[in-house]
């Protein structure tokens, strides 16, 4: 992936800052965030890790307004998203989104599924989209299979020019909601790298992943969150590395040593 490194490194990248305070979000009585507050400097990589039916996606999700809040305010760049009279489609051009599963058009090339947005929502000529679309592929490696169909790529490709058309659009802000999840664990580390190389490029980055490794190299702070609140914050040195929270250190345990077993005494 050295090609893949120098590539992406070298790109340009604007960055927005985000602010998150009293979040809260409910599904019925389900409450599933419970008055989250969180800050993401321009430029900086934040992920957040948790158990599952913690609230990290949902928190992600709301960010790019995916899901409405029930309370509580999200700043993004200079929209205030939770505003009621927010121009939805206009903030939503500063923030790339990155899912589990890849959401390509099938019946679309790997070019096309990076133009088609630009040239929709962005009003771009077909021209300059295939140039900025072009671009972006050869960051993240796959410049070679413009002219291929998803269903002739790996799950890695696939996510990888998932990446390359949010891209596209010239987000200052990208969400990844554990992009590596359904990914077969050869193709993992090569999504890791344009993720890696990305965050080098100085994009503001908010990523849900249980990749520890990735989380102690890329992150500039770690967020572990269960049940719905902020247990513990801070650099991924402190986090990953040196919890200080008893809820924190149970889940590393268990997610770093997955052959544990507990054992219940009765």
């Amino acid at each position: 992936m050295n090609d893949v490194e120098q590539n992406t490194s070298a790109a340009q990248v604007k960055a927005a800052g985000v602010a998150i305070k009293n979040l809260r979000k409910s599904y019925g009585t389900n409450e599933v965030l419970k008055g989250i507050s969180l800050d993401v400097s321009p430029g900086e990589v934040v992920c957040l890790i948790g158990p599952s039916g913690s609230g990290k996606s949902t928190l992600l999700r709301c960010v790019n307004l995916l899901e409405q809040p029930n309370e509580g305010s999200i700043h993004v760049g200079g929209f205030e998203a939770t505003d009621p009279d927010v121009d939805i489609d206009k903030m939503r051009r500063k923030v790339g989104m990155v899912f589990q599963q890849f959401n390509l058009f099938p019946h679309l090339n790997v070019l096309r599924n990076c133009t088609v947005a630009q040239t929709k929502v962005l009003k771009r000529s077909q021209a300059e989209a295939d140039e900025v679309a072009r671009r972006n592929l050869e960051h993240v490696g796959l410049g070679h299979l413009a002219d291929r169909f998803p269903d002739q790529l790996s799950g890695g490709q696939q996510q990888r020019v998932a990446i390359a058309r949010a891209l596209s659009m010239d987000p200052q802000l990208m969400l990844f909601d554990e992009p590596t999840s359904a990914l077969d664990p050869e193709t993992v580390g090569d999504v890791l790298a344009v993720m890696r190389n990305l965050a080098r490029s100085g994009m503001t980055m908010l990523v849900v992943t249980h990749e520890m490794g990735f989380a102690r190299e890329v992150a500039d702070r770690v967020v572990f969150m269960d049940g719905g609140v902020v247990v513990e914050e801070g650099s991924a040195e402190h986090v990953v590395g040196a919890p200080t929270q008893p809820r924190t250190k149970e889940f590393l345990r268990r997610v770093l040593d997955p052959t544990h077993i507990e054992v219940v005494e009765e």
